[in-house]
């Protein structure tokens, strides 16, 4: 479920990166995290196949609903860590302009 979460979000991120008309939203780093967290968890299922063999298509219900929190939570930190640093950088400078007029 991991697997399937990031590469999702993956998949999403790099087709709005790829119609983008402007690179003001930086999504080159979110589309890093995203891509890095689905190879990593391809090579961890590679990996647990190679362990498990015919048990690895067959998961617990449990395993796979503690899989699908910790993928949805790892976008949610990855979209956590993308939003802090848009708004460090700024690039449209809104909150630049926010804090000189008050």
């Amino acid at each position: 479920m991991t697997l399937l979460i990031t590469l999702f979000a993956a998949i999403i991120v790099t087709v709005k990166w790829y119609n983008r008309k402007d690179d003001d939203m930086r999504l080159g780093i979110l589309i890093f995290m995203y891509w890095g967290a689905s190879l990593m968890w391809m090579i961890d299922a590679v990996f647990e196949y190679a362990e498990l063999k015919e048990e690895f298509f067959a998961p617990a219900p449990a395993d796979m609903l503690n899989d699908a929190f910790l993928g949805v939570a790892v976008v949610a930190l990855g979209l956590v860590v993308w939003l802090v640093k848009l708004l460090i950088t700024d690039p449209k400078g809104v909150i630049k302009k926010s804090l000189v007029n008050k």
